[in-house]
């Protein structure tokens, strides 16, 4: 078995939507990254997105475990032309309102779709347990990328995974046996 330990990324404070904009994280709570650190198994591998933000969190609460090489499959959802955009700013309010209520194949203008995302989140998750089967691994990544793997798991629409929380630093445990995923905690904050 495989144990997927994934952590959303430290906050941005941005009011806009963030994909692969490099934005930095405010890890200024050391108490809150020493408590996720010491949450997480000792042995596990990290790896994380090759965006700022994932890549110092990660490197933040690494103590002394393995690091994998970034990796850009991990990343948020590629808004497009509605980067760093205020939701209320996008001109198109009927494609924004399709895009997070019918989530499939509608993209944002030069973005990519939930079915794009999710597809790519999973290829690496499943490239993570094939080069390392049976170890902890764990994850930095995004709001988006992490729920594509809440959806896989769970075996839910895309719309009801976008139900669950994922706050910043927080640990969503999935575990991959021969018969799939299994949940173990969504959102939790240690």
């Amino acid at each position: 078995m495989s144990r997927f330990y994934w952590v959303r990324h430290g906050p941005t404070h941005a009011k806009a939507m963030v994909g692969w904009s490099d934005i930095p994280a405010d890890l200024r709570d050391r108490a809150q990254l020493a408590r996720l650190a010491a949450h997480l198994p000792g042995d596990a591998l990290v790896i994380s997105s090759d965006l700022i933000r994932a890549r110092t969190t990660a490197d933040a609460i690494l103590r002394g475990r393995t690091r994998l090489p970034d990796d850009p499959d991990l990343r948020e959802i590629h808004f497009g032309a509605w980067e760093l955009q205020a939701f209320d700013a996008v001109p198109d309010q009927s494609l924004l309102r399709a895009f997070w209520e019918t989530p499939g194949d509608i993209r944002p203008p030069g973005g990519e779709s939930w079915h794009e995302v999710s597809a790519r989140v999973s290829l690496a998750a499943a490239r993570l347990r094939a080069a390392h089967p049976g170890r902890d691994i764990i994850a930095v990544a995004h709001m988006g990328a992490i729920l594509t793997q809440v959806q896989a798991a769970l075996g839910v629409s895309a719309y009801e995974a976008f139900a669950h929380r994922i706050d910043n630093l927080s640990v969503t445990e999935l575990h991959w046996a021969e018969d799939g995923w299994q949940v173990q905690a969504i959102n939790h904050a240690p």
